[in-house]
């Protein structure tokens, strides 16, 4: 690159390195929020949450890098406009492509980070983090129970434990089990510790007692115990088999959705989009791309600002984003409509570039006055 091209591609790329920051950030806090709860409640530690939530950061980037792209191109053009410099580059001779060449640049290695991303790393970062929130749920469960809640192992068996130790260790323990029904049974213990051992748990209570009551006779029964060990079946992730979702497969399985028998038929429509999708979404980055530069490099200097321009750019971005959604909804529903969404993703490309490429013949000797008044702060739209 120039100089001109390396000045101009530094401020894209720092701009664009922190708005990306900045909106990872947002994101990721807003949807930390949803699984502070495994913290407060379910003692999940701090270097496990923070590993649980990082998952979800490549799916992110997804969404972010399209929208930073744009802002900070849309940004950096409008400044070097209200500056003077862009009529000074326009009218020393430079085409609107030579000056967009550094936005294209980073443009090109935007797309080839959001295919990495989307072929690769979102589908694996994805689905370790729904294996892993499927542990947490399911055969981690004795390890997840609420403080000061009714914690239901199963449909017959509830759990109560008033405080949880950081070495483990229950406090007021309650566990009332209806596996037989003829014969329900409570245990109460002052502490214990509860543990999986071969698809069921195993509840170790020391200093209680355990009442059951015979629902045919009436009886009922208290016996009162220093140590009593209580089995108790779980629902475990060996005896569910667990669905994915489509975020976490791979484009080539998302295209040949009935070659996988997890999927069920009714969501044929939707792996079919989300693989086309994947392939789409990169010429996003692009769409935006050309669209803020066709607003910005494209019409004549004027000192009343670029406000008009940049509220056109900002809609035109806009109306993409809502169309592709739409469409891709749609056709999930009915797949004879997809076409749309590639018309929708891939048209506003060479529209914008027809835009760029055109201009009104302008004489040398109207050019060398444009650069005279550009430089003096006097131009005029």
């Amino acid at each position: 690159m120039k100089s001109l091209d390396r000045y101009i591609f530094r401020q894209i790329f720092t701009g664009f390195v922190m708005i990306s920051l900045a909106l990872v950030c947002v994101l990721w806090l807003t949807q930390s929020l949803r699984f502070v709860e495994m913290i407060v409640n379910r003692g999940l530690g701090i270097g496990m949450f923070i590993y649980f939530t990082a998952l979800l950061l490549p799916n992110f980037l997804t969404v972010i890098l399209p929208v930073a792209l744009f802002a900070v191109i849309t940004f950096v053009y409008s400044r070097l406009n209200i500056d003077r410099e862009l009529p000074v580059m326009r009218a020393s001779g430079m085409s609107n492509w030579a000056i967009a060449k550094p936005a294209l640049i980073l443009t090109a290695c935007v797309m080839m980070a959001s295919y990495s991303l989307n072929l690769y790393l979102v589908p694996k970062s994805y689905q370790l983090f729904r294996e892993l929130q499927w542990e947490l749920r399911n055969s981690m469960s004795h390890l997840l129970l609420r403080e000061g809640a009714f914690n239901e192992l199963s449909s017959k068996v509830t759990v109560y434990v008033r405080e949880r130790t950081q070495e483990g260790q229950l406090l007021g323990i309650l566990v009332h089990d209806e596996t037989i029904p003829e014969r329900p049974v409570t245990l109460m213990a002052e502490r214990g510790a509860l543990v999986e051992v071969d698809g069921s748990a195993r509840v170790i209570m020391f200093e209680g007692n355990r009442q059951v009551v015979d629902s045919n006779t009436g009886k009922f029964s208290m016996l009162y115990f220093d140590r009593y060990t209580h089995e108790i079946p779980l629902k475990t992730q060996t005896n569910i088999q667990r669905q994915p979702e489509a975020r976490e497969l791979m484009v080539e399985d998302l295209l040949t959705p009935q070659d996988n028998p997890l999927v069920g038929k009714n969501d044929w429509g939707k792996h079919i989009v989300e693989g086309h999708q994947r392939l789409l979404t990169p010429f996003l980055c692009l769409s935006n791309a050309l669209a803020a530069l066709m607003f910005l490099t494209a019409g004549q200097f004027s000192r009343r600002g670029q406000s008009r321009r940049i509220l056109l750019a900002i809609l035109g971005v806009i109306f993409l984003q809502v169309a592709s959604l739409g469409l891709a909804n749609v056709s999930a529903k009915n797949l004879q409509l997809l076409p749309l969404l590639y018309f929708a993703t891939l048209v506003p490309i060479p529209v914008s570039s027809f835009f760029m490429s055109w201009h009104p013949r302008r004489s040398p000797k109207r050019m060398a006055k444009e650069l005279k008044l550009a430089q003096s702060g006097q131009l005029e739209a």
